[in-house]
């Protein structure tokens, strides 16, 4: 018997406290400064490039053509190896692998926001448009490398927390290069500073502002260096020239992660898991304008309460995957995000009621929040190989990805031929595939190994 099987049961209040307690880990909160740099670029591309494009007289079918730029976001998976399998020159031998990756983002980052801050979309559109690219693919790498860091960085126990600091610090990041940028431009109008510079002068500050991100990679000490160059230089992955090392790195990866046992039944559990929150969060926004509310009222609740729901959500769900086993904390979110839907049929029956949406709308932001925290601690635990981190997670989450891209392609016809309030009855439906995965793979010990280290981190840190 182990100490840890020897130790009284620890009563369910001091467990919620030490769960909770996680959030004032030093690692944890160098995990919330990414998030915040993660989270920042991604409008600058997006809408509120739409909106700058809209705001100087660009036409809308020109508006509507740059929504491809965030084509990199997609396929970010394809280039993850290269993450994995080399090193930044002079930055990756100063800082190490991840640390290097991170500040060569963030640096080519910087240099694009500005880039594409000072270009003109009236009279170089497609300059505009090239810079845009250049913006979303610094910041997709960036993704990749924060994404393989936190990983790598934070124990497993530790996983859920750092993603619900992650989710909330990428959220107000947004809010900033949205809402912020915009508010700084229009500020910087009404100081009399000449139209065709202001834009320019606030995608400035939203690239200053990516030195956030830069702080954490330095304040940071490298992950598991050791362990990922003993595996690549076993694997023969750092021999070769570049191309074939490409190779190594991917076809090393996929044969890593299909070696687990049950690989396919997990790569199925990955696909099936968020079906139930994606396919009702496809249609909340037809639905709410459908049942007859106003598109203001609408984005107000969104921004406003569902805004707040949703960062409490992340923490809940830190807090309930540090305080569970991980199947259990996955059983309880699944459960939670499924019977979200059924206030939706409600909110359907009530009909046009403020009080009702902003009720619903936070409940769905809640248990989905609680749900992708818990979710994105259960790929970071599969992500066991530190010389494949970045391409594995890249992989799991475009995989985890494709029932919002694919699957949910259907929902409006069965929205359409149902009503709404049994179309998010089915919603809710949706989510026994996915439990039922998860009770498979519990019964077949699929979650042992990764309890096991939850356990025996548990009983270090008492």
């Amino acid at each position: 018997m182990t100490a840890a099987e020897g130790r009284r049961p620890e009563p369910w209040g001091e467990r919620i406290v030490r769960a909770a307690r996680v959030f004032l880990d030093p690692r944890v909160l160098i995990i919330l400064l990414l998030g915040f740099s993660s989270g920042l670029p991604l409008a600058l591309s997006g809408s509120t490039l739409l909106l700058w494009m809209k705001d100087v007289g660009v036409d809308l079918g020109t508006i509507g053509l740059f929504a491809l730029v965030g084509v990199p976001y997609t396929i970010k998976f394809l280039w993850a190896p290269i993450v994995d399998a080399f090193q930044v020159p002079i930055l990756g031998k100063a800082l190490g692998h991840r640390r290097g990756w991170l500040v060569f983002a963030q640096i080519l980052l910087m240099a694009a926001i500005v880039l594409l801050g000072f270009q003109d979309p009236l009279v170089s559109p497609w300059m505009v448009a090239l810079a845009a690219v250049i913006v979303a693919t610094a910041s997709a790498t960036q993704d990749i490398v924060i994404d393989a860091f936190r990983v790598e960085y934070l124990p497993t126990e530790n996983q859920a927390a750092g993603m619900a600091y992650f989710v909330a610090a990428y959220r107000i990041g947004m809010l900033v290069s949205t809402a912020g940028a915009v508010a700084l431009v229009a500020y910087l109008e009404y100081l009399g500073v000449d139209r065709s510079l202001v834009w320019g002068y606030g995608y400035a500050a939203m690239a200053a502002l990516v030195a956030v991100g830069m702080v954490a990679a330095l304040m940071a000490k490298e992950p598991r260096e050791k362990e990922r160059e003993a595996e690549a230089e076993a694997s023969g992955e750092r021999q070769g020239n570049p191309l074939l090392r490409f190779y190594r790195a991917a076809y090393a990866a996929f044969a890593d992660f299909l070696s687990k046992r049950d690989a396919l039944l997990i790569l199925l559990f990955v696909i099936l898991y968020k079906l139930t929150d994606t396919f009702a969060g496809v249609m909340t926004g037809p639905f709410v304008l459908a049942i007859g509310f106003d598109k203001a009222s609408y984005a107000a609740i969104i921004k406003g309460v569902g805004l707040i729901a949703s960062l409490a959500g992340g923490f809940a769900g830190g807090v309930l995957a540090r305080a569970l086993p991980l199947s259990r904390a996955l059983l309880v979110a699944g459960i939670l995000q499924a019977l979200a839907n059924f206030a939706f049929s409600w909110q359907a029956w009530v009909g046009v009621n403020h009080a009702a949406l902003a009720l619903t709308i936070s409940i769905e932001n809640f248990t989905s929040a609680i749900g992708t925290v818990v979710f994105i601690a259960y790929l970071s635990a599969l992500c066991t190989s530190p010389a494949h981190t970045a391409t594995q997670f890249a992989l799991l989450t475009a995989l985890a990805s494709f029932g919002r891209t694919t699957l949910a392609s259907v929902t409006g016809f069965v929205a359409a031929a149902t009503g709404w309030v049994t179309f998010f009855a089915l919603c809710a439906a949706a989510a026994i595939p996915g439990l039922a995965l998860l009770w498979l793979l519990t019964k077949r010990g699929d979650f042992k190994e990764i309890e096991a280290k939850e356990r025996v981190a548990e009983a270090n840190a008492a």
